[in-house]
């Protein structure tokens, strides 16, 4: 008995010291192994279709659909108001679209925020999501060479920081990813870190998307109060026609 105690309590530690071993690049590679294993982000074109929760109940449902090596992104939003907004990028050309039309009023394109520039950050933003950690190996992206251990919500995880070039991001980002699977179940960032400010984002469940595994499930929460900003859920995904 005391031999295969002694046994585990060396697993054990191996396993501490394996994890603490890592480097940033490693742990990365490993993150990414997990969830594209057969490297296949770079080459997606797919449609997601998406339920935003908001924290006072209202829900508002969202189509987009992206493909990658051809440069193409398209987001239909069905707002609660009876709104549909089409915002697609291809390239370098740009189309808006409200209630199925393109000739849109100046104070629609104020009051729905109807822009090139805002067409090409909801690119971004849904592209930079969806495609970690596959995205933090994008040029600009600056990881901290330390993998830090932390604890949050009362679970242990392997951690990145990474900062961002000028002119790509000026925030401060955390990823959480668990210390035996390696997949990515939180990440926070922060405006001024001094201040406590910015969000984190709980992410729970797995859509399978070709071999890929996308967290389904997306709760924001503010760093500062813990306060519930919305939920966002990957109600299904599927290959572009």
């Amino acid at each position: 008995m005391k031999r295969f105690l002694l046994t585990m309590i060396v697993m054990v530690g191996l396993q501490t010291v394996t994890g603490q071993d890592l480097t940033s690049t490693q742990l990365l590679d490993k993150a990414i192994a997990y969830h594209d294993p057969n490297q296949l982000w770079n080459l997606f074109a797919g449609k997601l279709f998406i339920t935003l929760q908001y924290a006072d109940g209202k829900e508002r449902q969202s189509e987009i659909e992206i493909n990658l090596p051809k440069e193409y992104f398209k987001i239909t939003t069905f707002r609660e108001d009876d709104i549909v907004l089409e915002l697609m990028v291809e390239k370098n050309d740009c189309t808006l679209k409200l209630n199925g039309e393109t000739t849109i009023s100046d104070e629609d394109r104020k009051t729905y925020r109807l822009s090139c520039e805002q067409t090409l950050k909801t690119k971004d933003y849904y592209t930079y999501l969806y495609g970690l950690p596959m995205k933090l190996k994008d040029p600009g992206t600056i990881i901290d060479p330390n993998v830090e251990t932390k604890t949050f919500k009362g679970k242990e995880y392997l951690v990145l920081k990474v900062n961002y070039e000028e002119g790509i991001g000026k925030d401060t980002w955390y990823f959480y990813f668990d210390p035996t699977t390696y997949a990515m179940e939180v990440y926070q960032f922060y405006h001024d870190e001094s201040k406590n400010d910015g969000e984190y984002i709980l992410l729970s469940d797995v859509e399978n998307v070709a071999s890929m595994k996308i967290p389904k499930t997306r709760a924001w929460y503010t760093n500062s109060d813990d306060r519930l900003l919305g939920i966002d859920i990957l109600t299904k995904a599927e290959p572009l026609k």
